[in-house]
């Protein structure tokens, strides 16, 4: 004999294994860390410094 399987437990153990994969892709494709954040935050405020300083003003 087979062991008896509740379906809302395996439906939702299906949808908790989908969503954590779905996580899992989000991580590697959005994720970056806090260091890495940092250095692209520094790298656009001294190119928008660099720019500014660039200006030319109107007369």
């Amino acid at each position: 004999m087979n062991d008896i399987v509740n379906f809302n437990k395996a439906r939702k153990a299906k949808v908790r294994e989908a969503d954590k994969a779905q996580a899992a892709a989000n991580r590697v494709k959005f994720g970056r860390t806090k260091g890495q954040q940092a250095v692209t935050k520094a790298e656009t405020e001294k190119v928008v410094r660099l720019l500014d300083g660039a200006k030319r003003e109107k007369d």
